[in-house]
């Protein structure tokens, strides 16, 4: 493997510098005072599994394209696949998003730039706040515990994650994998509040939660470069 193009980025909260790889690229996360030239040696010593990382996405990639918005698509959403219509309404100012049964359908004004994506967006963002809270309000019940707040993200590099004042943050895509996979990233987010790191100690509650959550765990690491709209 040659030079490695990266982009670096400054956190207050990284403890230490760590590589994050995405089918855009390759980001290094560093510490705020952490000198760049320390930071450019971490790179340089993980060329190899660099290489290797960026390959696994390729392949992925190539067996599970991201999903087309085009007319006629079949759009995945919690294991469904529904049919996606797209009209153009020359003078209509709001887009509008319908479903009926299996169908999908988009109005917009025009499809110049990304319109239609980013529509489809808005909808996955506000049908992910719903599916995610009946399935995160009960979880936390079975749990015994409770969270101050929910939060729809777009992240690209994290599926979830629980902050330290218990607000939980999802990422929107996940409404493009199969229900399980949904369900699985709540518990292990639920079981966060009780355990906030990835000890033995959480793996076993995590475990004891939902016993089968090593299948949806390997679904999301073979699959989630291919959960992006395009």
């Amino acid at each position: 493997m040659g030079v490695v193009a990266y982009t670096v980025r400054r956190s207050d909260r990284a403890r230490r510098a760590r590589l994050i790889v995405t089918a855009e690229g390759v980001e290094l996360v560093v510490p705020r005072r952490m000198a760049l030239a320390e930071a450019a040696e971490l790179v340089r010593e993980k060329r190899g599994w660099l290489a290797s990382q960026r390959s696994r996405l390729r392949r992925a990639a190539a067996e599970h394209p991201p999903v087309r918005v085009d007319h006629g698509a079949q759009i995945p959403y919690l294991g469904e696949h529904l049919r996606l219509s797209v009209r153009v309404e020359p003078g209509r100012r709001r887009p509008f998003v319908r479903r009926t049964g299996d169908a999908l359908t988009i109005s917009v004004g025009s499809q110049a730039g990304d319109a239609v994506r980013e529509t489809l967006e808005r909808w996955f963002r506000e049908r992910a706040r719903v599916e995610i809270t009946e399935r995160l309000d009960a979880a936390a019940a079975r749990a015994g515990t409770s969270y101050s707040r929910l939060a729809i993200r777009d992240q690209r590099t994290r599926w979830a994650s629980c902050s330290a004042n218990g607000t939980m943050s999802f990422n929107w895509r996940l409404l493009l994998a199969p229900a399980a996979v949904l369900d699985y990233v709540v518990e292990h987010e639920v079981a966060h509040l009780e355990v906030p790191d990835h000890s033995a100690r959480f793996w076993a509650l995590l475990a004891r939660r939902l016993p089968s959550y090593r299948n949806a765990q390997r679904w999301l690491r073979d699959h989630g470069p291919s959960l992006r709209l395009e």
